[in-house]
């Protein structure tokens, strides 16, 4: 007989009757074990055993999109909650637990001089004082000047700096500082940013630009005439007359009368006013109004300058006494050169590099003043600035014949500052002598401390490590030691360990000559003669003018501080600019380094002309 096999298979059944119950156990236990020799299903097993016990936990999670494994998983998300548990706890100290704010690093010597450098052009402001001044002992003054005057070119010349310790406005030194101001901020302007000096600096820059343009019709396109000086110190012949310097008065208690000098033919001065508003215009470009205001008032002096020639201190006296010019011909070039800069004009550019010009400036002579910066002769200073376009820009043809020489020249310069060699002498102090041991050498110091610093940064923003003396090559770090030991020397680190910065160190000088500075501010006001016994007496000032740079000490580095000795102990704006260029160039870190584009931002893009084409070919 034959039955279904529950299990899936044919089962053969034997006669029931004929079985004893002992056989059908034996049959039922041997069916069971064929039964159980095989494989059972999930389903088999849940028949014949009952309901199955709990499954194993699974070895992966379904995530939807992916499956990842069990284990990664729950480590996944215990990191992310052990991490965010982390940075609550941090987040937590943090804001409970007391803050202690640590200081910034101190500044250096060069950066907080730069601080005080800049105060005494506050302390030199002629005209109508700001309320920030920040000067206690000075006020308004002066606010006659130029008014009352029969003259259709200007209005008034109030306002500007007063050139030293007296209250004369020279116009020639005043626009050579404003130019310096302006050239070191438009390299170094993040400096001035770290120092926290950049607006006061532009400040100051303003104060002189607007007072030059009213020193001529800045509306027109030609003029014929300029303000050169406004004031006077001529006491020649014994003369008693009252002026700025037979008279020792406050600048706030001046009386008498202020006379206002015109030239006709002044191309110097012209040139150099035009290269003090030009490279202001770089300074505010972001102002585009005043900038081209700025710049519409250098073309104009620039062209007055080209078209009417001559030397401003020819045809007068003062100007030859104080500040004689020697030659117009280099102004042409740093002029020309500002130009260029502020319009991008090739007409400039071309100008600025004559070959003939160049010449006549004394770029071929040598001698031994060559390479000396100052109020007079700005050869040096130009040959650097139109060097910087061969280094960044470079023109080519027809430019760079003039360029390269330009070039080669400012190398040759920055080799003669070096003291290896001898072309200057030094003190044993080792301060360099410039001017060849003449009186007041410390402004032709600053300004080769400015040039030299400013050379390096070149190179260093060129990817150029050093430069050429011959066949021998110095690095950049080099002209950077020469400039920091000559600034040193003037911040006190000479023979007779004084700072001849007033209010800079513990030992500086007491008896600046300086009129302002001499007499208190005691309302009582000391006339002409009344203010002779403030000059003459021996105690110290009872003023202190922040930052003035004195003219400095002899030749054998020894200091007289004398208040009626100039020669050692008078202030200029002139020198006091070029301390400052110098100051910014070497503070805060080295690797800040110069603004590589600002000064272009006129310059249209540069395609040399290309060479002419080979003749055709013929068989």
């Amino acid at each position: 007989m034959y039955g279904r096999d529950p299990w899936g298979g044919p089962l053969e059944i034997n006669a029931a009757d004929s079985a004893t119950d002992d056989d059908r156990s034996r049959n039922l236990n041997d069916l069971d074990r064929a039964a159980l020799s095989r494989p059972l299903d999930e389903t088999q097993q849940s028949w014949l055993l009952g309901p199955a016990e709990q499954k194993k936990k699974k070895k992966y999670v379904d995530l939807g999109c992916i499956i990842v494994s069990r284990k990664i998983f729950v480590w996944t998300v215990g990191s992310i909650v052990a991490a965010g548990l982390l940075v609550g706890l941090i987040t937590l100290i943090v804001k409970t637990v007391p803050r202690h704010h640590h200081s910034h690093a101190p500044a250096d010597n060069y950066t907080l001089a730069l601080h005080k450098a800049l105060m005494f052009f506050n302390g030199q402001r002629s005209g109508k004082l700001p309320k920030h001044n920040n000067v206690s002992w000075r006020g308004s003054s002066c606010l006659s000047d130029g008014k009352g005057k029969q003259v259709s070119f200007y209005k008034d010349l109030v306002g500007g700096y007063y050139d030293a310790g007296d209250a004369i406005k020279f116009h020639f030194p005043a626009s050579f500082s404003m130019t310096m101001l302006s050239w070191s901020v438009i390299e170094y302007s993040a400096k001035y940013e770290a120092a926290g000096e950049l607006n006061h600096v532009k400040e100051l820059i303003k104060w002189g630009a607007d007072y030059f343009l009213k020193t001529f019709n800045s509306s027109a396109d030609t003029i014929d005439r300029i303000v050169a000086q406004v004031g006077s110190g001529d006491t020649s012949g014994g003369s008693t007359t009252p002026n700025d310097h037979y008279c020792w008065m406050r600048p706030e208690d001046i009386d008498y009368d202020r006379p206002v000098t015109e030239c006709s033919s002044c191309s110097d001065l012209a040139a150099e006013m035009a290269a003090a508003l030009a490279s202001a215009s770089i300074v505010f470009k972001d102002n585009k109004a005043y900038s081209q205001k700025l710049v519409h008032g250098a073309k104009t002096l620039f062209k007055f300058a080209r078209d009417q020639r001559g030397r401003y201190s020819a045809g007068s006296s003062e100007a030859a006494i104080f500040y004689n010019s020697t030659s117009y011909w280099d102004e042409f070039i740093w002029g020309g050169a500002w130009l260029y800069y502020a319009t991008g004009n090739n007409s400039y550019l071309q100008l600025a590099t004559m070959p003939g010009l160049a010449k006549h400036a004394g770029a071929f002579w040598g001698g031994p003043d060559y390479g000396v910066l100052s109020w007079d002769n700005k050869l040096a200073g130009a040959q650097l600035l139109l060097s910087r376009l061969r280094l960044f820009l470079s023109p080519g043809y027809p430019y760079e014949e003039i360029l390269s020489t330009f070039h080669n020249q400012t190398s040759i310069i920055m080799c003669s500052y070096l003291p290896i060699f001898t072309k200057f002498n030094r003190t044993k102090g080792g301060l360099i002598e410039l001017n060849h041991g003449r009186p007041q050498p410390l402004q032709y110091v600053v300004n080769a401390a400015f040039l030299a610093t400013l050379f390096s940064d070149y190179l260093e923003a060129a990817d150029t490590p050093g430069w050429y003396c011959g066949p021998n090559f110095y690095s950049t770090d080099v002209l950077r030691d020469f400039a920091k030991t000559q600034i040193d020397y003037i911040l006190g680190k000479n023979p007779r360990k004084m700072s001849y910065i007033v209010g800079f160190g513990n030992h500086y000088p007491k008896h600046l000559h300086h009129r302002g500075a001499s007499i208190p501010k005691n309302k009582i006001r000391y006339n002409c003669k009344g203010g002779w016994k403030w000059r003459d007496t021996s105690k110290p000032n009872p003023n202190t003018l922040v930052g003035a740079m004195v003219a400095g000490p002899d030749r054998h580095d020894g200091f007289h501080d004398v208040r009626t000795n100039y020669n050692y102990t008078e202030p200029t704006i002139a020198g006091n600019a070029g301390l400052v260029a110098a100051l910014v160039a070497l503070s805060g870190d080295k690797t800040t380094g110069i603004d590589k584009n600002t000064i272009f931002s006129a310059v249209p893009p540069m395609f040399p002309t290309p060479p002419p084409p080979p003749a055709p070919w013929k068989p």
